[in-house]
């Protein structure tokens, strides 16, 4: 079965929240911050938000995959970079095995005042 989710965010919207440090430890892992952090000015907002809106596509994806009951945060997914510009994602203390079995193929997109990602989940189920 595949799955599949898309988000779109204002980078405006994400660059107001992280002046609030308790947004980024409660949606951001340690290596997504340093990776966008790494970028000079705004763009490191639109870094920010592309990895927002991945986490939000995801969360839509695995809906059609998980039930209900089963809760992921933000920060149990990490959208990081394979240092050629692909973005991967790694699920990050999940232990459930329907989660196991799963691929997860995720494309950002972002300009100055808009990011958007697309996520597939595909399972052998």
């Amino acid at each position: 079965m595949m799955y599949t989710g898309c988000d779109i965010i204002e980078v405006n919207r994400i660059k107001e929240s992280l002046l609030n440090e308790g947004f980024k430890s409660k949606v951001y892992t340690e290596r997504e911050i340093a990776y966008c952090e790494k970028s000079n000015g705004d763009l490191r907002y639109e870094h920010y938000a592309a990895r927002f809106a991945a986490k939000e596509a995801l969360f839509k994806a695995l809906s059609g995959v998980i039930k209900k009951e089963f809760f992921i945060s933000y920060k149990n997914i990490e959208v990081l970079d394979d240092g050629n510009g692909r973005p991967y994602v790694n699920l990050i203390g999940i232990s459930n095995p329907i989660l196991s079995d799963i691929s997860i193929d995720v494309s950002l997109s972002h300009i100055k005042d808009y990011a958007i990602a697309t996520a597939i989940v595909t399972t052998n189920t």
